[in-house]
């Protein structure tokens, strides 16, 4: 009688996971599609260099990590399962870009090794953060269980924060147009564009409504919540988008001056995936 309940709650929980690593697949399709079909992302996989691309893997990882503690594939609060569920969803990630890249004919036989790994490599952290927040985004109501995690502390408002602008920057920078965009920006755009980014991530957290939006905390006034959330959350996505554009390339042998209008016109989506990400996780 008790190794048939043993077996019958092995079954559930296999049942439930395989479920989870399904809805992962379905995220990792969704949200990185628009990467696996950007041309700019497949050359990049060819010419990037290696050891900036092994760093953002790497810092890809430590995100999946972080993320999964909040919405990963179980209901276990422990760290060993958190990392779990983060190699589970890069593997995930690493499998969705793989075959899809393989059906657009972008992987060829022909190719040398180390180009099929960078074009890989590249896909597969914005791939695995889709299937990760495959949770938040497609988990039913009616599961009956949510993820064990504590409530958000400061530090993890801002971790969710630098996620969020990671993943949206990184659908945008790989594109010429960011360069050309700052290009046509004169510093009083740069200005204008910087304040306009600062003020929607606040408005889409605080002040729009939308679902899962933050409540206003009763012991801080605006001045003191824009300056800890809103102003950091900006700072956080220009730091990402510098970074970014430093991984991609794109500040190489190039002035001071444009890399700061590129940052901040990279800056105006990161913005926007930092506010999302506070919504949705």
């Amino acid at each position: 009688m008790t190794a048939d309940w043993t077996a019958g709650m092995l079954d559930d929980l296999d049942l439930d996971y395989a479920r989870e690593l399904a809805r992962a697949t379905g995220g990792a399709i969704l949200f990185a599609f628009p990467l696996l079909m950007t041309m700019e992302m497949w050359w990049l996989g060819f010419y990037a260099d290696p050891a900036r691309l092994a760093l953002f893997v790497g810092l890809g990882m430590l995100l999946l990590i972080g993320l999964s503690r909040r919405v990963g594939f179980s209901t276990h609060s422990r760290w060993f399962d958190d990392i779990c569920d983060a190699l589970s969803a890069y593997g995930v990630g690493v499998v969705v870009a793989s075959l899809l890249l393989a059906l657009f004919n972008v992987l060829q036989p022909s190719m040398p090794l180390d180009e099929w790994i960078g074009k890989i490599a590249i896909q597969s952290v914005p791939a695995g953060m889709g299937a990760i927040l495959a949770r938040a985004q497609f988990a039913a109501a009616t599961d009956g269980e949510e993820k064990n995690a504590p409530p958000p502390s400061y530090g993890g408002e801002l971790f969710l924060m630098i996620a969020g602008a990671v993943f949206v920057a990184f659908n945008v920078a790989p594109t010429d147009e960011i360069e050309q965009i700052a290009q046509l920006m004169t510093p009083w755009h740069g200005i204008l564009l910087a304040l306009l980014s600062m003020g929607l991530l606040h408005l889409l957290v605080y002040a729009l409504g939308f679902a899962g939006q933050e409540e206003w905390p009763a012991d801080q006034g605006f001045v003191r919540l824009f300056v800890r959330f809103s102003l950091a959350g900006y700072g956080l996505a220009l730091i990402v988008s510098l970074y970014i554009l430093w991984t991609f390339g794109r500040v190489d042998d190039t002035g001071s001056a444009e890399i700061a209008m590129m940052t901040v016109v990279l800056g105006f989506p990161s913005a926007l995936g930092a506010a999302t990400a506070r919504l949705i996780v």
